[in-house]
C-alpha cells in the first residue's frame, strides 16, 4: 500500500525523529531508577499507550466509538496466559498469536455490530467485554498466574531485569505508531477519515463503508490485543476484572480523549499523564481513597470536556497555528457564458428511468417518473421546491431503493445498487447541501474520489490534482475544506466527482448560493466537461441558468413529470408557468 502523501509534506521525517527522540529518552529515564514499582508502572504506560493508538486507528478515524475494546485487551491477555499454562507455549509466539486472535475477534464483534449506528454502537460495543468477563468467570479462570520457568527464563519473556519490558513496551509502541503513520495518510486512513466526515458523500465517491471498516477494527483489535498479551507477561497473573473490567475498557478511551482523537501523539500523551498519575495515588493513597485511578480519569475527562474537546494536542495546533489562514482566495469574475451555436450531437441512451416511484409514509415523493438521457447530452430537471428532484437523483445513484420502477445505466440494471457501486461503474454526484470532508485538505477530499478508479495511491492523488485544475482550484489543494467559500466547496465537490472518471454526472443545485461571476465561472465548467464527454444532468433553480446551459428540461411537479422538452419551448408552457406561479399567471401566459 502506497502513500498519498509526500513524505516531506506529511512531516515523515520529523514525526520520526520526535518519535525515536522521545524513546530513546523514555529508556534513559528508565535506565536511571531502580524501585521495582516506578519500573512497573514505566512499563505498562506505553503499554496503554499501544491500546490507546489501537483505539484511535479505529474510532478515531471511523468515528465509531467503541467502548468494547477490553473485550480484545483481554483476549490477548487470556490466549498467552492460557498457552503457556496449558500447551506450554512462550510468551514470543503466544503474544503474536494473540493478535491473531484479536483480530479474529474484531471482525466477528464488526459484522454484526456495524449495522447499528451512534449511541447504539457504542452500547453495543460495551456488552462485549461485559459479557467476556462473565463467561470467564464461568470457565474457572477467576485467576490464571503464568507459570515461572526458571532453567529458560529469558525464553519464556521472564526477565530478572524489569526494565527490559520496559525496552519491549516501548517497542510495542513504537511498531504501534509507525503502523498508525503507514496508514494515517494511506488509502486506508483517508477513506476511513471519509466516513466519519460524511458516510454518503463518501458512498457517492465509490468507498464501500463496510470493508474499511472491518479493516479497521481487525488492525486495531490485533494492536489491542498484542498490548493485551504483553500485559499478562508483565503482571504474570491475568483476571477477568483486571483485563474485561471497566477500568480497562475506559483507560482505552479516555488516554486518547484527553491526548487528543484523531492525533498519532494525542493516545502517547494521554497515557503518559494520565497512567503514572493514576498508579501513584492508587500506590498512595488506595487504602483511604479507593478507586482513585478511576477518579482520575474521571476528573481528566471533565476537564477535557470542558476546556478543550478535541484534547490537548489539538487544542495546542488551535492555538499555535490557524488554518487557512493567509491563503490566496481565488476570484471567479469569468466573462458572461455564452452557449456554443453547435451543441455535440447526442448519443445513445445513457440513462434510462422507467416508471419509477417513491413514496415516504403516505407521501408519494416520485410518481411514474419516466424519460432517457443520451450520452453528450445536458439535461436539466427543474421544478418548485418538494417536486421530488432530490429524491429522483437519489434513486438513480443508490440511496434510496425505488418502490416501482427500474434505473438503466448504460445498459445495465443498478435500480438496486448500492451508490458505491453506481460510482464505480461511471456516475459521479455533488450534493445540493454541500457534503466536504472538512477536516481533510482540498486534495485529500478528492484524491477520495479518485480511489474508485485508480488502485495506486500515487496515480489517485494525480488523478486528483488534475480534475482540481479542470475545475479551477489547483492553488488551494493544500487548505483546509473547512475554510473555503461556497464556490470553492461547489467546485471541489465537482472535482471530487471528476475525480472518479464519471460518464454521467449528477449535479444537485450547483449554482445555489453563488454570485454572478461565479455563476458565469460554473456555466463555463459545466460547458467545457461536457465537450469532453461527459453526460450532465443537473437540477437547478435557476431558471435563466438552466435555459442557457440545458439541451432539453424535464418539469416534474408533486413527483411527476409534467413537460420535457427544449428549454425555450418548455418555460412558456401554461403547465409549467402555473407548477411554478399559480393558474393566475397561467392564465396570462395563454392569453
Amino acid at each position: 500500500m502506497s502513500s498519498v502523501s509526500d513524505p516531506a509534506q506529511a512531516g515523515w521525517g520529523r514525526t520520526l525523529a520526535i518519535m525515536l527522540g522521545g524513546a530513546v529518552l523514555y529508556l534513559a529515564l528508565a535506565s536511571f531508577i531502580d524501585d521495582r514499582y516506578y519500573q512497573l508502572i514505566l512499563t505498562i504506560t506505553p503499554i496503554w499507550a499501544v491500546v490507546g493508538v489501537a483505539w484511535n486507528l479505529f474510532s478515531g478515524y471511523s468515528g465509531l466509538v467503541s467502548f468494547g475494546h477490553a473485550a480484545f485487551f483481554g483476549i490477548g491477555a487470556y490466549t498467552v496466559a492460557l498457552l503457556q499454562l496449558q500447551a506450554g507455549l512462550s510468551p514470543w509466539f503466544g503474544i503474536p498469536l494473540a493478535g491473531v486472535a484479536g483480530g479474529v475477534a474484531g471482525v466477528l464483534i464488526g459484522l454484526p455490530t456495524f449495522r447499528l449506528r451512534g449511541h447504539y454502537f457504542a452500547l453495543a460495543m460495551l456488552a462485549y467485554p461485559l459479557v467476556m468477563l462473565y463467561v470467564f468467570q464461568w470457565l474457572g479462570y477467576q485467576e490464571v498466574t503464568l507459570p515461572m520457568v526458571r532453567e529458560a527464563a529469558a525464553a519464556y519473556m521472564q526477565f530478572a531485569d524489569q526494565r527490559i519490558y520496559v525496552l519491549l513496551a516501548v517497542a510495542l509502541l513504537i511498531i504501534t505508531l509507525l503502523v498508525n503513520l503507514r496508514l494515517d495518510r494511506s488509502r486506508f486512513g483517508l477513506a476511513l477519515r471519509a466516513i466519519n466526515e460524511n458516510e454518503g458523500a463518501a458512498m457517492a465517491s465509490g468507498i464501500h463503508p463496510l470493508p474499511w471498516k472491518l479493516k479497521a477494527i481487525a488492525l486495531s483489535a490485533a494492536l489491542t490485543a498484542l498490548a493485551g498479551g504483553l500485559y499478562a507477561v508483565v503482571l504474570l497473573i491475568v483476571t477477568p476484572d483486571s483485563v474485561f473490567g471497566m477500568l480497562a475498557s475506559s483507560r482505552a478511551l479516555i488516554v486518547t480523549l484527553f491526548g487528543g482523537i484523531g492525533t498519532l501523539f494525542g493516545p502517547v500523551v494521554g497515557a503518559l499523564t494520565l497512567i503514572p498519575l493514576g498508579e501513584i495515588l492508587h500506590a498512595h493513597l488506595a487504602e483511604r481513597l479507593p478507586g482513585i485511578q478511576g477518579v482520575v480519569l474521571g476528573v481528566a475527562i471533565m476537564l477535557t470536556v470542558w476546556f478543550c474537546p478535541q484534547g490537548i494536542l489539538p487544542w495546542l495546533r488551535s492555538r499555535l497555528v490557524r488554518e487557512g489562514a493567509g491563503r490566496t482566495v481565488p476570484q471567479f469574475d469569468a466573462p458572461v457564458f455564452v452557449r456554443e451555436t453547435q451543441a455535440p450531437a447526442p448519443g445513445a441512451t445513457l440513462l434510462a428511468v422507467r416508471d419509477v416511484a417513491v413514496a415516504f409514509g403516505g407521501v408519494q415523493a416520485l410518481r411514474e417518473v419516466s424519460f432517457e438521457v443520451q450520452a453528450g447530452e445536458i439535461v436539466g430537471i427543474v421544478g418548485p421546491n418538494g417536486a421530488g428532484k432530490t429524491t429522483l437523483f437519489n434513486v438513480l445513484n443508490g440511496f434510496v431503493p425505488p418502490a416501482r420502477g427500474q434505473v438503466m445505466f448504460d445498459g445495465q440494471d443498478v435500480t438496486a445498487w448500492a451508490a458505491h457501486r453506481i460510482c464505480g461503474v461511471g456516475m459521479g454526484r455533488t450534493f445540493q447541501v454541500m457534503r466536504p470532508f472538512a477536516r481533510l485538505t482540498v486534495l485529500d477530499n478528492v484524491v477520495v474520489g479518485a480511489f474508485v478508479r485508480e488502485a495506486d495511491d500515487v496515480r489517485a492523488r494525480e488523478h486528483a490534482r488534475e480534475a482540481l485544475r479542470r475545475v479551477g482550484i489547483a492553488g488551494i489543494e493544500l487548505a483546509p475544506a473547512g475554510s473555503l467559500t461556497t464556490i470553492e466547496l461547489r467546485l471541489m465537490e465537482l472535482a471530487r466527482a471528476l475525480a472518479s472518471a464519471p460518464r454521467l454526472l449528477l449535479l444537485d443545485e450547483i449554482l445555489a448560493g453563488l454570485g454572478t461571476g461565479e455563476v458565469e465561472h460554473m456555466l463555463g465548467v459545466i460547458a467545457t466537461l461536457r465537450r469532453q464527454g461527459i453526460t450532465i444532468v443537473i437540477i437547478e433553480h435557476t431558471m435563466h441558468a438552466m435555459v442557457r446551459i440545458a439541451d432539453r428540461l424535464v418539469v416534474l411537479d408533486h413527483g411527476q413529470v409534467l413537460e420535457s422538452g427544449a428549454p425555450q419551448q418548455v418555460i412558456n408552457l401554461p403547465s409549467v408557468i402555473e407548477a411554478y406561479l399559480g393558474s393566475k399567471w397561467a392564465g396570462h401566459a395563454a392569453t
